[in-house]
């Protein structure tokens, strides 16, 4: 976390001397980060950098699956023949934190097509409503291998 904090001091240093912006925030946070990665050997090990590179990739992988999943739901309503399986999905939950449930169910919601409904009482199943659900062994072993399997990576 101390890594972090560095990190957004010297974002916040930068945006000083050049102004603030979200711009200029965000590039003090660039140049911060790889200060901070080429003398890492010099402080004691962190997980910091490991954590900012699955940050990354996550968000570059739910950015596809969010364009991936509007081209998909605009291909469906602009059929001449809307041919849609509409279905309620049990997804059996790894996650276990509230802060986890929330992310994973809340990161389903934001994407075109799903929505989550509701937890079960004992935070293990999370159901799923899916506007397109032909197959719902295949979407669960989808949701599970992509969103909460990356979404638990970030976060653990």
């Amino acid at each position: 976390m101390t890594f972090f904090m560095w990190n957004v001091l010297l974002a916040l240093a930068w945006a000083a001397l050049w102004g603030f912006s979200a711009g200029s925030l965000a590039i003090g946070f660039l140049l911060g980060y790889v200060m901070m990665a080429l003398v890492r050997r010099t402080f004691a090990p962190t997980s910091y950098f490991v954590k900012v590179g699955q940050l990354v990739r996550f968000t570059f992988y739910f950015m596809l699956e969010l364009i991936a999943a509007n081209l998909q739901i605009a291909r469906l309503v602009l059929t001449p023949r809307l041919a849609i399986t509409p279905g309620i999905v049990a997804l059996p939950l790894t996650a276990r934190t509230d802060l986890e449930i929330t992310l994973v169910a809340n990161l389903f919601s934001l994407t075109p097509g799903t929505l989550s409904l509701e937890v079960s009482h004992d935070r293990r199943i999370l159901y799923i409503h899916g506007m397109d659900v032909r197959d719902g062994h295949k979407f669960v072993r989808k949701a599970k291998s992509g969103l909460e399997a990356r979404t638990l990576e970030v976060l653990r």
